[in-house]
């Protein structure tokens, strides 16, 4: 498989698109970075369910949280549910300005131009992230305790007799719980992808990024374990 080089993409891996001349935001967006199955994509989002979701407030300041979040198909669209604070600050910028980018992050490493054949070029970042656009909408009422029940019921493994399950806990302290917490779901309008792999490098450097994380910590090693799984794709003859 023909490899293209672009050695201005190794030095801006981490740019995820960000223009420093007029600030416009946009995906990182390199066709040897992405893949053709959109169930993959699906995949990886389900396997990393702690997002950051971000967005701007009326006043056009950005805001953003951490929340976890579960992902369902209903009528052939996707959404996002999950739960967060009652009134806090980005709740209500949320509800002022609905539109929502939710980050999905996986694993991410360092990788030296020195590994590769020809280490007269930056270095670079690999990493594995999904942007997932949408529109967010709070909900009341049964909605919260049934979001807490299926968070924690799934975190428990399923265990219905854990004592932190929600319906476990004592109706006086989920009383008081449930006036500080609003369930919300996300209609997914776009979902966009990164998965830098180095894509981009010939086969001996490719195979001499994957020894070197392999000597790294948790997360390089994770890097190499996925391009392990692309290696066959890339330089199939």
């Amino acid at each position: 498989m023909q490899k293209r080089f672009n050695a201005f993409s190794d030095f801006l891996p981490i740019a995820i698109g960000i223009s420093i001349f007029n600030f416009q935001f946009v995906m990182y967006n390199l066709p040897y970075f992405k893949i053709d199955n959109p169930e993959e994509v699906l995949q990886f989002m389900k396997d990393h369910p702690f997002i950051m979701l971000t967005g701007v407030d009326v006043n056009n300041h950005p805001i953003a949280t951490q929340v976890p979040v579960f992902m369902d198909e209903k009528d052939g669209k996707i959404f996002l549910s999950g739960h967060m604070m009652r009134n806090a600050d980005h709740q209500k910028a949320f509800a002022q300005n609905p539109n929502v980018l939710a980050l999905f992050t996986g694993p991410h490493a360092y990788v030296s131009a020195t590994w590769y054949t020809n280490s007269q070029m930056g270095s670079t970042w690999n990493y594995m992230t999904v942007h997932a656009k949408g529109t967010i909408r709070f909900q009341d009422g049964d909605a919260i305790p049934a979001a807490l029940e299926r968070l924690s019921l799934h975190y428990e493994k399923g265990n219905a007799d854990s004592s932190t399950v929600y319906h476990n806990l004592p109706a006086e302290y989920t009383e008081r719980m449930l006036k500080g917490i609003l369930a919300f779901e996300i209609e997914i309008t776009a979902i966009e992808h990164v998965f830098k792999l180095s894509q981009n490098r010939d086969q001996q450097s490719f195979e001499n990024i994957i020894s070197r994380l392999k000597e790294q910590g948790v997360d390089a090693g994770l890097i190499a374990a996925e391009m392990e799984k692309i290696k066959s794709k890339l330089f199939s003859s």
